[in-house]
Protein backbone atom coordinates (compact mmCIF):
# COMPACT_ATOMS: atom_id res chain seq x y z
CA UNK A 1 0.00 0.00 0.00
CA UNK A 2 1.34 3.19 -0.95
CA UNK A 3 0.45 6.45 1.51
CA UNK A 4 1.24 10.13 1.50
CA UNK A 5 3.14 11.29 4.25
CA UNK A 6 4.22 15.13 4.23
CA UNK A 7 7.88 16.11 2.47
CA UNK A 8 10.02 18.34 5.25
CA UNK A 9 12.35 21.02 4.25
CA UNK A 10 15.45 20.71 6.30
CA UNK A 11 16.48 24.14 8.10
CA UNK A 12 19.68 25.83 7.67
CA UNK A 13 22.49 24.99 9.63
CA UNK A 14 23.30 28.61 10.08
CA UNK A 15 19.70 29.08 11.51
CA UNK A 16 19.76 26.45 13.98
CA UNK A 17 21.42 28.69 17.08
CA UNK A 18 21.54 27.16 20.37
CA UNK A 19 20.09 23.31 21.11
CA UNK A 20 17.44 22.79 23.03
CA UNK A 21 18.76 19.53 24.36
CA UNK A 22 22.46 18.67 24.98
CA UNK A 23 23.70 15.56 25.48
CA UNK A 24 27.10 15.21 26.71
CA UNK A 25 29.10 11.59 27.36
CA UNK A 26 25.42 10.44 28.89
CA UNK A 27 25.92 6.61 30.24
CA UNK A 28 22.93 4.26 31.22
CA UNK A 29 24.36 1.36 32.73
CA UNK A 30 21.90 -1.60 34.53
CA UNK A 31 23.26 -3.87 36.98
CA UNK A 32 23.73 -7.46 37.36
CA UNK A 33 23.26 -8.77 40.36
CA UNK A 34 23.16 -12.35 41.54
CA UNK A 35 22.28 -14.14 44.95
CA UNK A 36 18.92 -14.27 46.77
CA UNK A 37 19.61 -13.01 50.65
CA UNK A 38 22.56 -11.04 49.59
CA UNK A 39 22.65 -9.28 46.37
CA UNK A 40 26.50 -9.38 44.70
CA UNK A 41 27.07 -6.77 41.75
CA UNK A 42 28.75 -8.90 38.47
CA UNK A 43 28.17 -7.19 35.89
CA UNK A 44 26.53 -3.95 33.80
CA UNK A 45 24.26 -3.87 30.63
CA UNK A 46 25.72 -1.08 28.73
CA UNK A 47 22.26 0.40 27.67
CA UNK A 48 23.45 3.86 26.58
CA UNK A 49 27.90 4.10 26.45
CA UNK A 50 29.01 7.71 26.26
CA UNK A 51 26.74 9.14 23.78
CA UNK A 52 27.04 12.81 22.82
CA UNK A 53 24.02 14.57 21.16
CA UNK A 54 22.89 17.59 20.10
CA UNK A 55 18.87 18.36 19.40
CA UNK A 56 18.09 21.72 18.14
CA UNK A 57 14.86 23.92 18.01
CA UNK A 58 12.21 23.37 15.59
CA UNK A 59 13.73 20.62 14.18
CA UNK A 60 13.01 16.42 13.99
CA UNK A 61 16.36 14.46 14.70
CA UNK A 62 15.42 10.94 13.72
CA UNK A 63 17.55 8.15 15.83
CA UNK A 64 17.48 4.77 14.52
CA UNK A 65 18.87 1.14 14.67
CA UNK A 66 18.14 -2.02 15.30
CA UNK A 67 16.34 -3.11 18.50
CA UNK A 68 17.97 -3.45 21.79
CA UNK A 69 20.55 -0.58 20.40
CA UNK A 70 19.58 1.52 23.43
CA UNK A 71 17.39 3.93 21.69
CA UNK A 72 14.35 3.67 23.84
CA UNK A 73 16.71 4.33 26.93
CA UNK A 74 18.93 7.11 25.88
CA UNK A 75 14.96 8.65 25.35
CA UNK A 76 13.97 7.74 28.56
CA UNK A 77 17.26 9.27 30.28
CA UNK A 78 16.93 12.88 28.24
CA UNK A 79 13.03 12.84 29.70
CA UNK A 80 14.79 11.82 32.91
CA UNK A 81 12.57 8.82 33.85
CA UNK A 82 15.75 7.09 33.72
CA UNK A 83 18.62 8.46 35.70
CA UNK A 84 21.88 8.78 33.86
CA UNK A 85 24.71 6.60 35.32
CA UNK A 86 27.26 9.00 34.29
CA UNK A 87 26.88 12.24 31.82
CA UNK A 88 25.12 15.62 31.42
CA UNK A 89 21.71 16.03 30.01
CA UNK A 90 21.64 20.12 29.42
CA UNK A 91 18.06 21.71 28.30
CA UNK A 92 18.18 25.28 27.35
CA UNK A 93 21.61 25.60 28.77
CA UNK A 94 20.23 24.79 31.60
CA UNK A 95 22.03 20.85 33.55
CA UNK A 96 18.61 18.82 34.47
CA UNK A 97 21.18 15.50 35.42
CA UNK A 98 20.81 15.93 38.82
CA UNK A 99 17.36 18.07 38.87
CA UNK A 100 14.50 16.55 41.49
CA UNK A 101 11.10 17.44 43.08
CA UNK A 102 9.84 20.74 42.00
CA UNK A 103 12.68 21.49 39.93
CA UNK A 104 12.27 18.61 37.53
CA UNK A 105 8.61 18.82 37.45
CA UNK A 106 8.74 22.29 36.04
CA UNK A 107 11.35 21.45 33.47
CA UNK A 108 9.27 17.95 32.35
CA UNK A 109 6.43 20.29 31.62
CA UNK A 110 8.38 21.67 28.32
CA UNK A 111 9.68 17.75 27.83
CA UNK A 112 6.83 15.11 27.28
CA UNK A 113 6.67 12.04 25.46
CA UNK A 114 4.98 9.68 23.20
CA UNK A 115 4.59 6.13 23.65
CA UNK A 116 5.43 3.32 21.35
CA UNK A 117 2.56 1.19 22.57
CA UNK A 118 -1.14 2.93 22.65
CA UNK A 119 -2.44 -0.10 24.04
CA UNK A 120 0.01 0.12 26.67
CA UNK A 121 0.36 3.84 27.27
CA UNK A 122 -3.13 4.24 28.33
CA UNK A 123 -4.56 3.54 31.65
CA UNK A 124 -7.95 1.54 30.74
CA UNK A 125 -9.74 2.18 34.07
CA UNK A 126 -9.98 6.21 33.16
CA UNK A 127 -11.32 8.17 30.68
CA UNK A 128 -9.99 9.69 27.65
CA UNK A 129 -10.95 12.77 29.51
CA UNK A 130 -8.88 11.81 32.66
CA UNK A 131 -5.99 10.81 30.91
CA UNK A 132 -5.38 14.00 28.81
CA UNK A 133 -6.85 15.92 31.34
CA UNK A 134 -4.41 14.53 33.74
CA UNK A 135 -1.46 16.45 32.91
CA UNK A 136 -3.69 20.03 33.64
CA UNK A 137 -4.56 18.54 36.96
CA UNK A 138 -0.76 17.87 37.88
CA UNK A 139 0.88 21.02 36.81
CA UNK A 140 -2.59 23.10 37.82
CA UNK A 141 -2.14 24.97 34.89
CA UNK A 142 -5.81 25.02 34.07
CA UNK A 143 -8.53 25.95 36.79
CA UNK A 144 -11.06 22.64 37.46
CA UNK A 145 -13.64 24.29 35.86
CA UNK A 146 -12.21 24.67 32.86
CA UNK A 147 -9.81 21.25 32.34
CA UNK A 148 -13.31 19.83 30.15
CA UNK A 149 -12.85 22.31 27.60
CA UNK A 150 -9.29 22.56 27.21
CA UNK A 151 -9.74 18.90 27.21
CA UNK A 152 -11.64 18.71 24.37
CA UNK A 153 -10.38 21.62 22.02
CA UNK A 154 -6.99 18.68 22.55
CA UNK A 155 -9.05 16.42 21.22
CA UNK A 156 -10.47 17.84 17.65
CA UNK A 157 -6.80 19.18 17.24
CA UNK A 158 -5.10 15.92 17.30
CA UNK A 159 -8.62 14.50 15.01
CA UNK A 160 -10.91 12.79 17.68
CA UNK A 161 -14.51 13.69 18.21
CA UNK A 162 -14.60 15.64 21.76
CA UNK A 163 -18.33 14.01 22.26
CA UNK A 164 -16.05 10.78 23.14
CA UNK A 165 -14.52 12.88 26.45
CA UNK A 166 -16.24 9.91 28.51
CA UNK A 167 -15.19 6.87 26.41
CA UNK A 168 -12.68 4.57 27.58
CA UNK A 169 -9.13 3.41 25.54
CA UNK A 170 -10.73 0.25 24.55
CA UNK A 171 -13.46 1.65 23.01
CA UNK A 172 -11.26 3.14 20.39
CA UNK A 173 -9.02 1.80 17.23
CA UNK A 174 -4.91 1.79 17.84
CA UNK A 175 -4.37 4.63 15.55
CA UNK A 176 -7.25 6.91 17.55
CA UNK A 177 -5.42 5.42 20.68
CA UNK A 178 -2.21 6.99 19.81
CA UNK A 179 -4.13 10.33 19.14
CA UNK A 180 -5.11 10.36 22.61
CA UNK A 181 -0.98 9.54 23.61
CA UNK A 182 -0.13 12.91 21.39
CA UNK A 183 -2.78 14.94 22.71
CA UNK A 184 -1.54 13.97 26.50
CA UNK A 185 1.68 14.87 25.69
CA UNK A 186 0.59 18.12 24.00
CA UNK A 187 -1.44 19.08 27.08
CA UNK A 188 1.33 21.78 28.85
CA UNK A 189 2.18 22.88 24.99
CA UNK A 190 6.01 21.69 25.93
CA UNK A 191 9.36 22.61 23.50
CA UNK A 192 10.52 19.00 22.76
CA UNK A 193 8.40 15.56 22.58
CA UNK A 194 10.49 12.36 22.53
CA UNK A 195 8.22 10.35 20.13
CA UNK A 196 9.72 6.46 21.20
CA UNK A 197 8.31 4.50 18.09
CA UNK A 198 5.06 5.92 17.73
CA UNK A 199 4.01 4.60 14.66
CA UNK A 200 5.86 1.01 14.85
CA UNK A 201 2.45 -0.74 16.34
CA UNK A 202 -0.10 1.18 13.74
CA UNK A 203 -1.15 -0.09 10.06
CA UNK A 204 1.06 1.13 7.51
CA UNK A 205 -1.84 3.56 6.43
CA UNK A 206 -2.62 4.81 9.97
CA UNK A 207 0.86 5.50 10.11
CA UNK A 208 1.20 7.86 7.44
CA UNK A 209 -2.21 9.93 8.96
CA UNK A 210 -0.11 9.79 12.83
CA UNK A 211 2.84 11.34 10.84
CA UNK A 212 0.92 13.90 9.29
CA UNK A 213 -0.59 14.73 11.95
CA UNK A 214 3.04 15.45 14.33
CA UNK A 215 4.07 17.21 11.00
CA UNK A 216 1.15 19.75 11.41
CA UNK A 217 1.60 20.03 15.20
CA UNK A 218 4.88 20.84 14.78
CA UNK A 219 4.38 23.97 12.37
CA UNK A 220 1.63 24.97 15.00
CA UNK A 221 3.34 24.84 17.97
CA UNK A 222 7.38 24.89 16.66
CA UNK A 223 8.08 21.91 18.32
CA UNK A 224 11.06 19.71 18.35
CA UNK A 225 11.15 16.53 18.11
CA UNK A 226 13.48 13.34 18.75
CA UNK A 227 12.12 10.80 16.46
CA UNK A 228 13.05 7.33 17.46
CA UNK A 229 12.29 4.42 14.85
CA UNK A 230 13.66 1.33 13.66
CA UNK A 231 12.31 1.84 9.89
CA UNK A 232 14.03 4.27 7.89
CA UNK A 233 11.87 5.06 5.32
CA UNK A 234 9.80 6.51 7.83
CA UNK A 235 13.06 8.56 9.12
CA UNK A 236 13.65 9.57 5.77
CA UNK A 237 10.15 11.31 5.76
CA UNK A 238 10.22 13.01 9.02
CA UNK A 239 13.46 13.86 10.11
CA UNK A 240 15.36 16.52 9.31
CA UNK A 241 18.57 14.92 10.72
CA UNK A 242 19.15 11.51 11.59
CA UNK A 243 21.56 9.92 14.06
CA UNK A 244 21.91 6.01 14.02
CA UNK A 245 23.24 4.26 17.04
CA UNK A 246 25.09 0.83 17.83
CA UNK A 247 25.10 -1.14 20.63
CA UNK A 248 25.15 2.22 23.26
CA UNK A 249 26.73 4.70 20.88
CA UNK A 250 26.04 7.05 17.85
CA UNK A 251 27.65 5.62 14.94
CA UNK A 252 27.00 8.14 12.38
CA UNK A 253 24.65 11.41 12.28
CA UNK A 254 24.26 13.39 9.23
CA UNK A 255 21.46 15.42 7.60
CA UNK A 256 18.65 13.46 6.08
CA UNK A 257 19.47 13.62 2.55
CA UNK A 258 23.70 13.11 2.95
CA UNK A 259 22.72 9.98 4.79
CA UNK A 260 20.67 8.34 2.55
CA UNK A 261 22.52 9.46 -0.67
CA UNK A 262 26.21 8.75 0.95
CA UNK A 263 26.20 6.74 4.24
CA UNK A 264 29.96 6.41 5.55
CA UNK A 265 29.62 4.16 8.66
CA UNK A 266 29.18 0.57 7.47
CA UNK A 267 26.21 -0.07 9.78
CA UNK A 268 24.82 2.47 8.64
CA UNK A 269 25.27 1.30 4.60
CA UNK A 270 23.88 -2.11 5.53
CA UNK A 271 20.37 -0.84 6.79
CA UNK A 272 20.36 1.44 4.01
CA UNK A 273 20.94 -1.83 1.60
CA UNK A 274 17.58 -3.63 3.27
CA UNK A 275 15.46 -0.84 2.76
CA UNK A 276 13.28 -2.00 -0.45
CA UNK A 277 13.27 -0.23 -3.42
CA UNK A 278 10.17 -0.64 -6.04
CA UNK A 279 11.29 0.30 -8.61
CA UNK A 280 13.09 -3.23 -10.38
CA UNK A 281 15.80 -1.02 -12.03
CA UNK A 282 17.58 0.45 -9.43
CA UNK A 283 16.72 -2.79 -7.24
CA UNK A 284 19.02 -4.23 -9.44
CA UNK A 285 21.41 -1.55 -9.06
CA UNK A 286 21.40 -1.56 -5.06
CA UNK A 287 24.54 -2.90 -3.15
CA UNK A 288 23.58 -5.19 -0.88
CA UNK A 289 25.63 -5.73 2.50
CA UNK A 290 24.94 -8.93 4.11
CA UNK A 291 26.10 -8.73 7.59
CA UNK A 292 27.12 -11.91 9.49
CA UNK A 293 26.92 -13.22 13.12
CA UNK A 294 24.97 -11.18 16.08
CA UNK A 295 24.74 -8.52 17.94
CA UNK A 296 27.29 -8.26 20.84
CA UNK A 297 26.17 -8.65 24.13
CA UNK A 298 25.76 -5.13 25.71
CA UNK A 299 27.25 -6.52 29.25
CA UNK A 300 30.31 -7.47 27.45
CA UNK A 301 30.65 -5.20 24.41
CA UNK A 302 33.77 -5.74 22.49
CA UNK A 303 37.32 -3.33 22.53
CA UNK A 304 37.79 -1.24 19.68
CA UNK A 305 35.16 -0.83 17.31
CA UNK A 306 31.52 -2.24 18.37
CA UNK A 307 30.55 -3.09 15.16
CA UNK A 308 34.22 -4.34 13.97
CA UNK A 309 33.04 -8.42 15.10
CA UNK A 310 30.17 -7.70 12.39
CA UNK A 311 32.00 -5.50 9.46
CA UNK A 312 32.51 -6.80 6.19
CA UNK A 313 34.85 -3.82 5.77
CA UNK A 314 37.07 -5.18 8.53
CA UNK A 315 38.20 -7.91 6.56
CA UNK A 316 38.11 -6.40 3.41
CA UNK A 317 40.76 -3.39 4.51
CA UNK A 318 42.74 -6.19 6.17
CA UNK A 319 43.10 -8.44 3.13
CA UNK A 320 43.40 -5.41 0.98
CA UNK A 321 46.61 -4.13 3.38
CA UNK A 322 47.93 -7.56 3.45
CA UNK A 323 47.69 -7.57 7.58
CA UNK A 324 48.67 -11.52 8.26
CA UNK A 325 46.77 -13.72 10.24
CA UNK A 326 47.11 -13.16 13.83
CA UNK A 327 47.27 -9.41 13.76
CA UNK A 328 44.54 -7.57 14.86
CA UNK A 329 43.15 -4.72 12.64
CA UNK A 330 42.89 -1.18 13.65
CA UNK A 331 39.26 -1.57 14.06
CA UNK A 332 39.79 -4.35 16.62
CA UNK A 333 42.10 -2.37 19.43
CA UNK A 334 40.67 1.30 18.54
CA UNK A 335 37.59 2.55 19.33
CA UNK A 336 36.92 5.32 16.49
CA UNK A 337 35.56 8.66 17.09
CA UNK A 338 32.74 10.68 15.57
CA UNK A 339 34.45 12.25 12.77
CA UNK A 340 33.32 15.25 10.25
CA UNK A 341 32.81 13.85 6.53
CA UNK A 342 31.74 16.81 4.90
CA UNK A 343 29.31 19.50 6.51
CA UNK A 344 27.05 18.43 9.00
CA UNK A 345 28.04 14.62 8.34
CA UNK A 346 29.64 12.66 11.00
CA UNK A 347 30.82 8.93 11.47
CA UNK A 348 33.27 6.76 13.90
CA UNK A 349 34.59 4.36 11.68
CA UNK A 350 38.19 4.27 10.31
CA UNK A 351 37.18 2.94 6.76
CA UNK A 352 34.21 4.94 6.01
CA UNK A 353 32.07 3.56 2.90
CA UNK A 354 33.28 5.43 -0.15
CA UNK A 355 30.20 3.64 -2.72
CA UNK A 356 26.89 4.67 -3.35
CA UNK A 357 24.78 2.11 -1.59
CA UNK A 358 21.24 2.92 -2.73
CA UNK A 359 21.10 4.50 -6.72
CA UNK A 360 19.93 7.91 -7.55
CA UNK A 361 16.19 7.68 -8.01
CA UNK A 362 16.58 11.21 -10.01
CA UNK A 363 13.68 12.43 -7.76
Amino acid sequence: MSVQVNERTEPSPANRGEPLIRVTALKKYFPITQGILIQHHVGDVHAVDGVDLEVYPGETLGLVGETGCGKSTLARVVTRLFEPTAGTVEFEGQDITKLKGQELRQIRRDMQMVFQDPYASLNPRKTVGSIIGAPYRLHKTVPGDKVKGEVQQLMELVGLNPEHYNRYPHEFSGGQRQRIGVARALALRPKLIVADEPVSALDVSVQAQILNLLDDLQNEFNLTYLFIAHDLSVVKHVSDRVAVMYLGKIVEMADGDALYRAPKHPYTGALLSAVPIADPALARQKKRIILEGDVPSPIDPPEGCRFHPRCPRTRQIARSEGIPDGVEPRCNTEEPQLEPFGEGQFAACHFPLEETIIPDSGD
